[in-house]
């Protein structure tokens, strides 16, 4: 009994310390409304004054080179018969891979440095995020730093120090905060890119720019086996046709050494013997080395296209508003908060001191 007595003690001492805090914050009203009201006041300024982010938006479809049927079943059927018609790159760009890939630095860097008409010049991407940041006005007093330039289509191999540090500065603020590239549905094998930033040409630009250069970096890297075994065919048929050029002009040289000859001297028809074996030999080759070089240039446009663009962003970009109601709400929120906190802080602290 005694334990339950103490224990309502407790519950009514505390509800009284509540309605005892709510008094007091109930009279200090004003205080808190003029605040609530004063930050209201800036979020609606804040939302005038907050650069809308606009979106750019690319869909695209990877390849799915596993698919049975068709062209793969082809290949492989003429592989089975001993043709090396080049196999795939493999599957580096297969996956989370080809997303990675898109958010890497090597090809944001070199998305950066792609050439662009803003106001009838030509500046590098590089150039127009220095501009709409405003960094340019922050360099002027720094020797290191107000002469810099990227070029368009510059070589990073001749960049400075600084030059790195910048793109370096450059890239993170780009792949942390504007560039999102994934799948919504893992189900569905198309993956979104998303490229928001404070100015709409810039998102249009590289959002298409950066698509371009993940493309054109697969040609040159995942079809490379193919595109060399192909080469080295062409080269080998170039070769073979030669020779059999050469053994058919060889047979006729020697026909018309033999012409009118005695029957009776077998020998010299040797060399026009010799030559016409050559002609079938190299024949044979070349009938099979053109069938391989044909099917290798079938390998190469099969590997070629990795990404198949589906939607591409439109201008004009959709763009994100600090909304006027949002800004009043949170404005006036946060204010309200801050005033409470200020004022609960000040009793605590004025009761302990007394």
């Amino acid at each position: 009994m005694r334990e339950e007595f103490n224990k309502n003690d407790e519950l009514k001492e505390l509800v009284e310390k509540l309605i005892e805090w709510k008094e007091y914050l109930l009279s200090k009203w004003k205080i808190i409304i003029l605040a609530g009201i004063m930050g209201a006041a800036l979020g609606l300024f804040y939302s005038f004054t907050k650069t809308p982010i606009y979106t750019a938006t690319l869909t695209f479809a990877v390849e799915d080179e596993k698919s049975p049927g068709g062209l793969g079943s082809a290949l492989g059927l003429a592989s089975s018969f001993g043709f090396d018609v080049g196999g795939s790159g493999g599957s580096i760009f297969s996956g989370s891979n080809l997303t990675e890939l898109f958010k890497s630095r090597t090809m944001v860097v070199k998305t950066l440095l792609t050439p662009v008409t803003v106001n009838g010049k030509v500046i590098s991407l590089a150039e127009m995020y220095i501009q709409n940041n405003g960094w340019r006005d922050k360099w002027t007093d720094n020797s290191k730093l107000k002469d810099l330039q990227f070029l368009p289509n510059a070589n990073t191999k001749n960049f400075t120090r600084v030059q790195d540090s910048i793109l370096g500065v450059m890239y993170k603020g780009l792949s942390k905060g504007s560039l999102t590239v994934g799948q919504k549905d893992k189900k569905v094998a198309i993956i979104s890119m998303d490229v928001s930033s404070n100015d709409e040409l810039f998102s249009f630009y590289f959002c298409e720019a950066l698509a371009k250069q993940v493309g054109k970096f697969y040609v040159e890297t995942k079809s490379k086996k193919a595109r060399m075994n192909m080469e080295i065919l062409e080269h080998q048929v170039d070769s073979v046709r030669s020779e059999l050029n050469g053994a058919i002009t060889g047979v006729a040289v020697a026909n018309d050494n033999t012409f009118n000859l005695n029957p009776a001297l077998n020998v010299r028809r040797a060399p026009s013997v010799r030559k016409q074996v050559d002609v079938q030999a190299n024949t044979a080759i070349l009938t099979e080395l053109v069938k391989q070089s044909e099917l290798a240039k079938v390998t190469l446009r099969k590997e070629t296209p990795l990404i198949q663009v589906i939607d591409r962003p439109i201008l004009p970009l959709p763009q994100e508003r600090f909304g006027k109601a949002k800004g009043i709400l949170i404005g006036g929120f946060l204010a309200g908060f801050i005033a409470i906190s200020i004022i609960v802080v000040r009793r605590i602290i004025s009761q302990v001191l007394n």
